[in-house]
């Protein structure tokens, strides 16, 4: 597996603190102000990413109501909408990618954008993206991929719904052009994704079956299996983010807002900092508490030549004598010297 992959600045791996993506998606409703308002926030947060979208309901489907064109299924957020309609709602307008890119480099973050097409990849590449994102519906589109590959820019790419062999085949489509950067982000494609289908197991899987950086694309509720998934391995996290759920959005109902988005990346520092390495014997700061520990006293005194027994030795707390394992053997050994209640007993002391 790669160590790390640089996008510009910030090194994305396991010895970093995870790398945190806010995707504005289309909760800006078709409002700049309310774009730029939403990246304010994800800057505010400590997101070290903003994320669009790049297409146009043309590039997406086709403007049609028949059944194929529908969203139809039963308790959809979505139900009842054509594609058209609803890819026409959620859209970035393509004249905002650029000022927003400022906006939010000028607040210190990275901003990249998912394309849906080759017209897509054309354009952002005019606007120097430094990474691409694969959403999971394009997963599966090689032709897509191949392009976005031969920027020559890290790929991440959201593996939702992709069998083993769809990731192998994504896979060997980046390594063809020569590109190896790739980060792949276990997914859960429903929205909102149930908790339980979450499978983050997957994601240490994917890591020694792909030999790849590994992340997470969180469509569920809340920030917990996005801290739960930086337990095992997670790299990247990729969250909606909204200023209101209550005032709306395409995405609102899974998307974060503003101060859980701040909690989360505190919080994924937090779980990644516990990680650590295997460490056995005591860290430097646990070496003072060792004194606390049960060792072998003197509980009364103990005239010279007597034996010890269980009556005048005992283990107990601090640390300073002999270890408990030692106890048996102690049991009928003679003082070379008075010993006081209170002295830790030590091999000095006996015959």
């Amino acid at each position: 597996m790669p160590e790390n992959i640089y996008i510009e600045h910030i090194e994305i791996s396991e010895a970093c603190k995870p790398f945190i993506i806010a995707e504005l998606s289309g909760n800006h409703q078709q409002d700049y102000h309310l774009a730029e308002q939403l990246i304010e926030a994800a800057a505010s947060a400590g997101a070290d990413a903003i994320k669009l979208q790049t297409y146009t309901p043309d590039t997406m489907t086709l403007n049609l109501e028949t059944e194929d064109f529908m969203v139809n299924e039963e308790g959809s957020l979505w139900q009842g909408e054509s594609l058209y309609s609803l890819y026409a709602k959620a859209a970035t307008p393509w004249e905002w990618h650029q000022p927003l890119f400022e906006k939010a480099r000028s607040l210190g973050m990275l901003a990249f954008s998912s394309p849906f097409d080759d017209s897509a990849v054309d354009f952002l590449e005019t606007l120097h993206v430094p990474c691409y994102k694969i959403a999971s519906f394009e997963n599966t589109d090689l032709p897509l991929i191949k392009k976005v590959a031969q920027t020559g820019k890290p790929v991440i790419v959201s593996t939702g719904m992709a069998s083993e062999q769809e990731i192998e085949e994504l896979l060997s489509t980046i390594y063809s052009t020569g590109n190896q950067q790739v980060i792949l982000l276990k997914c859960t494609s429903n929205y909102p994704a149930d908790v339980s289908d979450s499978n983050l197991l997957s994601i240490s899987d994917m890591q020694k079956k792909f030999n790849c950086l590994t992340g997470l694309s969180d469509h569920t509720r809340g920030i917990s299996v996005a801290l739960a998934s930086v337990a095992l391995g997670s790299c990247v996290i990729e969250k909606h983010l909204v200023l209101d759920r209550q005032a709306g959005g395409v995405d609102a109902e899974f998307s974060l807002e503003p101060d859980e988005l701040a909690q989360l990346v505190q919080e994924t520092e937090v779980v990644w900092r516990a990680m650590g390495k295997v460490q056995y014997g005591g860290t430097e700061n646990e070496q003072l508490s060792k004194k606390y520990r049960r060792s072998v006293y003197c509980s009364e005194d103990i005239k010279k030549g007597a034996k010890l027994s269980a009556q005048n030795i005992r283990i107990i707390r601090p640390g300073f004598g002999l270890e408990p394992k030692y106890y048996e053997q102690l049991i009928g050994k003679q003082a070379r010297q008075n010993i006081p209640e209170g002295m830790p007993i030590t091999w000095e002391l006996l015959e």
